[in-house]
């Protein structure tokens, strides 16, 4: 098999919000591919970015009182428990106002322009008299010009998917003040999209493969010409005027690149800045014709990713993308529309403060997903059946039939020796690698879960036939016993192998009680011996799904976070400034820049890690801190940080802590989640005293 080389991105979220639910089917749709792709032996790098730029943020970080830099460092240092809580695995995270976006998206403009596809126009532009600014498209709303839907946005209908101009629009008004906006003029900049050559290479690039045939049927109303004998998709308007949050223009002051231009651009960014941390050449990988690029959206942002990324990247003379896989939106319990006031809404982290298995999502989104951009529907008792009867019920419950057995009366050891119903049994299990492969590399994970769930079924038919709780009765049935039980452990290690991308940590534990190796998708071999069992896995209950959709009260954590981020009345991080104190009592406290030598998590807590930190003394210093829930060990080991070096050591269960780690949190924990270490700036060295 050849290895492909692979560029998997997912939609760049705009940092103005926390991260909901749609961003995380997304993600989990998205990385079950990466595993896959990864088990298969494939070179993957699979980035993402914050989307940092645009009006909405420089508003609303006004609000705030924060420069737009502050307010998304404040966005993106809230993504880690979202991402690590549903094991969503990234290799990388970085920001479209990091200097590589800077320096991409001017040369692309640079390059569009030497291809003659960029100009500049007079236009005239809605202005907010209220405000004194010109509005960006996002901050205008009225009717679609096409359909006659109301309260649509100045650049697309979200009802009918038509693009326009805002000027275009019916019954215009600004979104920041609610004026009637007045139209002045202003020179702007235009990528001309509707250009002959761009529209012979989109009629090209869209009927090559790269994008679904539904997604495909809609690219072409776009692309077909109106009664004008013109396309009905327009030229690009790719700037902005000051005051404005974004990439200047290159030899264009007050100018600013449409965020719009610049985000995509993000992901080469994103790529270019993993490449830099690990030596890798970026322009060399970028330029070789095997490397597929891949995106994942939603079906909201079709126009940008399947008309201007693509028409962007080939006439500034780069690679085009592969593939658009584009998605539908998620809906709860039969189609309902979320809100969080009716308590329809699905709060991701709530999801994990409940205590919810974040596989049981996992599994029960890739049970629903195809390779369509259809809806998806979060059903509760649809959710509930699925886990319980189909990943406890039909495949953990095979393992946990089998392997007491095993542990109990033959020493953890299994035979070989298997007999010939089990062995084909087993057999069948093999052949059903391939397809159940083409299923994931389709992206048909519905299919591949049913599949999956079917083999199970014939595993469960085998339980019940040989039926081992009445072979335990009797000693003289042992060989049997022994037989039907390796059968039953080697299959649930391949079925486990064939789940492994949708549910990794469980299938690391099966990893751990079979010493088989399950990062790859070829055959690990039989299991000879497994270690005790663990339950691996518990039943979801009413009551936490009922819990989940309760209604939020004031006393609640996603209302209270709303007040918190909105309430200017409240005291910073959610308690009071401390009482007046002297230099002197500052002086007193010992502040040293420390190494994370060694970190590793604590046998017995839940919430503490154990730091090795080296201060330049000559010595290594443990130090206990209860920073598990937001770390990984692998996270730390090797950074600097900050800690107090001259506290009394305290005597702990489980050891003595020879100071403090500093790291930040929010007084109501319930409210915003979240430990964030302190992590000094390069250059400085461990032992350097902060003063």
């Amino acid at each position: 098999m050849t290895q492909r080389r692979l560029f998997v991105t997912t939609a760049l979220p705009y940092a103005n919000g926390k991260f909901h639910i749609g961003h995380i089917m997304e993600y989990i749709q998205a990385d079950i591919w990466v595993r896959f792709q990864k088990m298969r032996g494939h070179e993957v790098h699979f980035v993402c970015a914050d989307d940092a730029h645009g009006a909405p943020i420089m508003i609303a970080a006004e609000k705030a009182g924060q420069t737009p830099q502050q307010f998304v460092a404040g966005i993106a240092a809230g993504r880690k428990p979202y991402l690590d809580g549903f094991h969503i695995d990234f290799d990388n995270w970085h920001s479209t106002d990091g200097p590589e976006n800077h320096e991409l998206a001017g040369q692309i403009y640079q390059d569009l322009k030497r291809a003659g596809l960029i100009e500049t126009r007079t236009i005239e532009q809605f202005f907010d008299p209220d405000k004194a600014m010109f509005l960006p498209d996002r901050f205008i709303k009225g009717q679609c010009p096409k359909c006659g839907a109301k309260d649509q946005y100045g650049d697309n209908c979200e009802s009918c998917g038509a693009v326009y101009a805002p000027t275009e629009l019916k019954q215009p008004y600004s979104a920041l003040s609610g004026a009637t906006p007045v139209l002045k003029s202003s020179e702007h900049f235009f990528f001309k999209l509707s250009d002959p050559r761009c529209i012979d290479f989109l009629k090209q690039w869209t009927t090559s493969g790269a994008v679904q045939p539904e997604v495909l049927n809609k690219i072409t109303e776009w692309i077909a010409p109106g009664d004008d004998g013109k396309p009905k998709m327009g030229d690009w308007d790719i700037s902005r005027d000051a005051p404005y949050f974004g990439i200047e223009i290159p030899d264009a002051p007050g100018k600013y690149f449409y965020v719009w231009l610049d985000a995509p651009i993000g992901y080469l960014a994103s790529l270019k800045n993993l490449f830099a941390k690990t030596g890798r050449n970026y322009e060399a990988f970028m330029a070789d014709p095997a490397v597929e690029q891949v995106h994942f959206i939603g079906k909201d942002i079709i126009t940008f990713h399947t008309l201007f990324w693509p028409a962007m990247l080939h006439f500034s003379g780069r690679k085009v993308p592969s593939a658009v896989h584009v998605h539908g939106f998620l809906t709860v319990n039969n189609g309902e529309k979320m809100s969080k006031s009716r308590g329809t809404g699905l709060d991701p982290l709530k999801y994990l403060g409940l205590g919810m298995n974040p596989e049981w999502l996992r599994y029960y989104l890739a049970a629903k997903l195809n390779a369509k951009n259809e809806d998806v529907d979060f059903n509760a008792d649809d959710f509930l059946l699925r886990v319980n009867a189909d990943l406890v019920g039909k495949f953990v419950n095979i393992v946990s039939r089998s392997a007491g057995f095993i542990t109990k009366r033959f020493g953890g050891q299994l035979t070989q020796d298997f007999d010939p119903a089990g062995a084909a049994l087993l057999q069948t299990l093999a052949a059903a690698s391939e397809p159940i492969a083409g299923l994931y590399d389709q992206r048909e994970y519905g299919k591949a879960t049913r599949e999956i769930m079917a083999l199970a079924d014939q595993v469960n038919a085998y339980v019940d036939q040989n039926k081992p709780w009445e072979l335990a009765k009797d000693a003289t049935h042992n060989e049997r016993l022994h037989q039907v039980c390796s059968v039953l452990i080697n299959a649930f290690a391949v079925l486990s192998r064939y789940l492994a991308p949708v549910l990794p940590t469980l299938a690391r534990e099966v990893e751990k009680l079979t010493g088989l190796t399950l990062a790859s998708w070829h055959d690990a071999g039989p299991v000879r011996a497994i270690a005790p069992y663990q339950h691996l896995m518990q039943r979801v209950t009413p009551e936490q799904l009922e819990a989940l959709f309760e209604a939020p009260t004031p006393e609640q954590p996603s209302q209270a976070a709303e007040k918190l981020d909105s309430d200017p009345n409240l005291p910073p991080g959610g308690e009071a400034i401390a009482p007046t104190i002297t230099i002197d009592d500052f002086a007193k406290i010992d502040l040293r820049i420390a190494r994370i030598v060694q970190c590793e998590a604590v046998e017995g807590s839940t919430k503490l890690l154990r730091l090795t930190l080296d201060v330049g003394e000559g010595r290594m210093r443990n130090v206990f801190s209860g920073i598990a829930s937001m770390y990984k060990p692998a996270d730390l080991q090797g950074k600097l940080t900050v800690m107090v070096a001259n506290l009394a050591p305290r005597k702990m269960k489980f050891g003595l802590s020879e100071g403090m780690v500093l790291a930040a949190s929010h007084a109501d924990e319930k409210a915003q989640p979240g430990i964030y270490v302190l992590e000094p700036w390069p250059g400085a060295q461990p032992g350097m005293r902060i003063h």
